[in-house]
C-alpha cells in the first residue's frame, strides 16, 4: 500500500522501491513528501502558471512568481532559489526536479534584464547546481545532471584596457542542452555552448564549445573522447 501511494505522489506508475528498504523509512518519505505538497499547494495561487502538483521543500525562496510557469509534479527540494525576473521567466515542464541548494537567477543587473530558464520533461537539476540564465538557458527533456553543475550564459567584456571590465558591458549567446542528455557532477557549461542530443559529459569537465549528438566527451576544456556505441 506504502508503495502505491508513493508512485501515486510521484505521478510515475513505473516508480519501483527497493523490498530492503524499511517501512518505518517509507513512512518517513511519506510524511515529507505531504509536507511538501502542502507548500507547493500555498505557493500555487503566486505562479504565472501550474499545470499540477507541485512540492515544495523547506526554506525554498521564489522571486518574481508571476514569471514562473511550472507543469505537472515539480519538486523544488529544500533550500532551492529561483529568481524569475527576465524576459521570459522559468518554465519547468512535467516530472521536473529541482535538487537541495541550487538557484536559478535569470537576471544578473537589472541594467541589463535577462533571457530566462526553459526545462523539459523528466529532467532535473542536481543538488548545488548554479543557472546563470541571464543569456538564457535551454534544457530539453530527459536530461540528467549531476550535483554541482553551473551554467553561465553571459561573459564579460575585457577588451578595453582603460576602463574597468566591470564597466565594459556584457555578451551573451545562450545556452542549449538537447535532448537526452547526461551532464557528470562538477560540470561547467559556458556561454554559446550547445549540447547535442544524446551526449554524455564527464565529471569535472568545462565545455567551452558545441558538443555533437551521441558523443562523449571530458576534460578542461572538454574534448571528444568517443560516440556512444548506440548512435542513431
Amino acid at each position: 500500500m506504502l508503495q502505491r501511494l508513493i508512485r501515486k505522489l510521484k505521478h510515475d506508475p513505473h516508480y519501483t522501491i527497493d523490498p530492503a528498504v524499511p517501512t518505518i523509512a517509507l513512512i518517513t518519505l511519506l510524511k515529507e513528501r505531504g509536507l511538501a505538497y502542502m507548500r507547493g499547494w500555498l505557493r500555487k495561487p503566486f505562479l504565472g502558471a501550474c499545470q499540477g502538483t507541485l512540492f515544495v521543500g523547506r526554506r525554498v525562496q521564489m522571486l518574481h512568481t508571476h514569471l514562473i510557469y511550472l507543469g505537472r509534479s515539480v519538486t523544488l527540494e529544500d533550500d532551492v532559489k529561483i529568481d524569475a525576473l527576465s524576459r521570459h521567466g522559468v518554465h519547468m515542464g512535467d516530472n521536473v526536479s529541482i535538487g537541495r541548494f541550487s538557484v536559478i537567477e535569470c537576471t544578473g543587473v537589472i541594467t541589463h534584464l535577462g533571457e530566462g530558464f526553459w526545462i523539459g520533461d523528466n529532467s532535473n537539476l542536481g543538488d548545488y547546481n548554479f543557472v546563470g540564465a541571464a543569456g538564457g538557458v535551454r534544457i530539453g527533456s530527459h536530461v540528467l545532471i549531476g550535483q554541482g553543475v553551473r551554467f553561465h550564459s553571459e561573459n564579460h567584456r575585457f577588451e578595453r584596457t582603460d576602463i574597468p571590465i566591470k564597466a565594459q558591458g556584457v555578451t551573451h549567446q545562450g545556452i542549449v542542452v538537447e535532448d537526452d542528455v547526461w551532464l557528470g557532477s562538477g560540470v561547467i557549461v559556458l556561454d554559446g555552448v550547445t549540447i547535442g542530443r544524446g551526449a554524455v559529459v564527464a565529471a569535472g569537465s568545462v565545455v567551452t564549445k558545441d558538443v555533437p549528438p551521441f558523443a562523449v566527451v571530458g576534460g578542461v576544456p572538454a574534448r571528444v573522447i568517443k560516440f556512444r556505441e548506440d548512435k542513431l
